[in-house]
């Protein structure tokens, strides 16, 4: 018998401010799983209520006041809770549940990487140091036990690993996202896990690839200077489930929309 599974990543930018798009989204779209990132909700404040109408019953978060936070939503039951911290920080920027799929557990982590500030430079800004050493603990983690089984890795990763996952190459080389001590650091934590970029299974190299535009442009669209931060990663074991990715790009343009779009992946085994 077959199973389908439909599992979405979206970088919200507060979740309860954008509530109606998210609704939108999910109505729409309809995927078993929503990853949210940047929900910026205390936990007692998360809008669990109009979530659950929209029938999505199993929701686990991992949230703090103002700041980062992230949630997992689900209309299948969600279990083998986990909350991460990295670099001792007390942020929340992680959180991992298993969902049946084809007769046994998938592991889903949902991920929010440091962004990083402005300066490529950990000397000078603390930030970037920040985002280079939670990469180094992902690698660390993300691997032997953690990918030996079917496993999903989804979020705002903020990176854009490739060429063709920016705008411009040569002009965002020393703009944080692009760099090379960041793009080659992303790429070893995926190879060291045996980590599949699932997005770039069905789009090919040399065609550009965005997930995220930026609110600083008056027409985004029209400017089209894009990057790809939003990413899903699948362990080998899953690998042969993955049967497209897609971006909703036009969530871009929705009212009072994040700067990111949704990513979806879909699986059938």
């Amino acid at each position: 018998m077959t199973d389908r599974l439909t599992i979405a990543t979206w970088n919200i930018n507060s979740v309860r401010l954008r509530m109606p798009i998210v609704e939108k989204f999910l109505a729409e779209v309809q995927p078993d799983v929503l990853c949210l990132q940047e929900t910026k909700c205390p936990d007692a404040n998360f809008p669990f209520n109009s979530l659950r109408k929209a029938g999505y019953e199993h929701i686990e978060i991992n949230g703090q006041k103002g700041y980062h936070g992230v949630a997992t939503l689900s209309k299948r039951p969600l279990t083998n809770v986990e909350k991460r911290e990295f670099c001792e920080m007390g942020d929340s920027r992680h959180v991992a549940v298993d969902v049946p799929f084809n007769g046994q557990p998938l592991r889903i982590h949902n991920f929010y990487v440091p962004a990083g500030g402005d300066e490529p430079d950990r000397e000078i800004n603390p930030k970037f140091g920040h985002k280079l050493d939670f990469m180094n603990e992902m690698k660390a983690w993300l691997q032997g036990e953690e990918t030996d089984k079917p496993a999903v890795l989804v979020g705002d990763l903020n990176v854009a690993p490739y060429e063709e996952d920016v705008w411009s190459h040569k002009k965002l080389l020393k703009v944080v996202s692009h760099t090379p001590v960041e793009t080659e650091l992303f790429e070893d934590v995926r190879e060291t896990g045996g980590w599949i970029d699932a997005m770039r299974q069905f789009v090919p190299m040399d065609e550009k690839l965005y997930t995220w535009w930026s609110y600083r442009a008056k027409d985004w669209a029209a400017a089209n200077k894009g990057r790809r931060l939003d990413h899903v990663w699948v362990s080998k074991p899953l690998g042969s489930a993955v049967q497209a990715t897609s971006v909703l790009g036009d969530a871009r343009g929705w009212e009072k929309p994040s700067d990111h779009a949704p990513v979806i992946a879909f699986f059938e085994a």
